[in-house]
């Protein structure tokens, strides 16, 4: 019998939380990920949803669960039915009965009798929280378990419940990490940062990017990891200047850069960790100046981090940063305002800095408010630290096919900011000291 990966307390807490968060007659719905895992008679890995784990650390497929803060009964889950032939296929199931006992949820039903259930489990609500358009079948479920919960009011005159988005509440709830998060989460980037330097000590020209991916797949699970955290990023050469290379297919070469953006996932939480390095140990003269321009700036940014200061401001000073960079190394000419104004910088530098991350690597959370007001840094958040400069190999400078992109994992303390990722070298005496030991 599998046992929950936590302590059930943890997913109590949380939702003891939620219902601070949550106006009273609300109805919060949440699906299970859907079965994407299966292709015809294929099985490939399945990974729970997110808020499902969350908040009730329950990972079975086709699971449904309801809160309602204040009702009894308050949390319910919907399950699979337990299934002896079954689970000579797909493995263990909890079923109703044991999924009751061991997740400290206050009422289970087998998942068939969703629909049936759900009329009297929305009586006397006011509104529903569910997260739309991210799974086709759970939302003509939704659909019509609305629709039947209408007609069950008779000649009321009221109309179908308004549906809120979910993903707002529970994103504000995810954003704050507690000491149990925080511990997840440290892990999750300690072990990717090893994996990391294990990369550098094995790279050798003449390898090819699939076999570097699979390399950092076995370090990162083989010190805890359950799965990639994200589908890595393994560009060499010009190819690093493609923001989401996915191919991964090239042979490395002596000369090139290395771009690594990859991370393992430890009981849900992600790392997300970026290093550029040279094939062959040493940078060249080009590639050390764009390395430098992007590692000076992404030190000062990680240094203004501290509760108080608007998130948008890492991303302006991340392009003011940058651009004077970008005029040091002859990228760019003019004033550096001008360009700024006129976004001339995005032709070397188009992303942003930073995003949240957690249980996802672009994790929820409001960045700012509907009326565009700016958010504050906060203690317990976490996010990356991540500019970079890509340089086409068509460009006409010396710095054609360069791409440098420098990324770490920030935790916002009471008085300022923890790396997450600190053990990751980036330095480049230390960095080429580690490439092909």
């Amino acid at each position: 019998m599998r046992k929950p990966l936590e302590k059930p307390e943890i997913f109590l807490q949380r939702r003891e939380k939620l219902k601070n968060l949550i106006p009273g007659g609300s109805v919060l719905v949440v699906f299970a990920s859907p079965e994407s895992y299966r292709n015809g008679s294929v099985m490939h890995n399945y990974r729970a949803d997110s808020n499902m784990y969350y908040l009730t650390g329950f990972e079975e497929p086709e699971s449904i669960f309801v809160f309602r803060p204040g009702l009894k009964p308050e949390s319910i889950l919907f399950t699979r039915k337990k299934d002896a032939s079954r689970e000579i296929w797909d493995g263990f199931r909890f079923g109703p009965e044991a999924a009751k006992a061991e997740y400290k949820v206050d009422q289970t039903f087998p998942v068939e009798e969703f629909e049936s259930k759900m009329i009297d489990l929305l009586k006397g609500s006011e509104r529903i929280y569910y997260r739309q358009y991210k799974n086709p079948a759970a939302d003509l479920q939704i659909k019509k378990v609305l629709q039947e919960f209408k007609f069950s009011q008779g000649r009321s005159g009221l109309g179908i419940l308004p549906i809120y988005d979910a993903d707002e509440l529970i994103g504000e709830l995810r954003l704050f990490k507690t000491d149990n998060d925080i511990k997840n989460h440290r892990h999750a980037c300690e072990i990717s940062a090893e994996a990391h330097i294990e990369l550098m000590k094995y790279v050798r020209p003449g390898m090819s990017e699939r076999e570097l991916h699979g390399y950092f797949i076995y370090q990162v699970m083989k010190k805890g990891a359950a799965r990639e955290g994200y589908g890595g990023i393994f560009a060499s050469g010009p190819d690093a200047c493609i923001l989401h290379y996915v191919f991964n297919d090239k042979t490395v070469k002596a000369g090139d850069l290395f771009l690594v953006d990859a991370a393992g996932e430890f009981q849900y939480f992600t790392s997300d960790i970026t290093r550029t390095y040279p094939v062959n140990g040493r940078y060249t003269k080009p590639q050390s100046e764009v390395y430098s321009a992007v590692l000076r700036t992404q030190k000062s940014i990680v240094e203004m981090i501290r509760p108080g200061l608007p998130f948008a401001e890492l991303q302006k000073a991340s392009i003011e940063l940058l651009t004077h960079e970008m005029l040091e190394l002859g990228l760019l000419t003019g004033r550096k305002e001008d360009l700024i104004e006129t976004k001339e910088f995005r032709k070397y530098y188009p992303h942003g800095v930073s995003h949240f991350l957690g249980m996802d690597v672009h994790d929820s959370g409001i960045y700012q408010s509907r009326k565009d007001e700016p958010r504050n840094i906060e203690a317990g958040m976490v996010f990356t630290v991540e500019p970079g400069l890509y340089i086409p190999a068509h460009d006409s400078s010396d710095y054609a096919g360069i791409g440098v992109r420098i990324e770490d994992d920030i935790l916002v303390t009471k008085t300022g900011s923890d790396i997450l990722t600190v053990k990751c070298p980036k330095e480049i005496p230390e960095v080429e000291a580690l490439i092909g030991r």
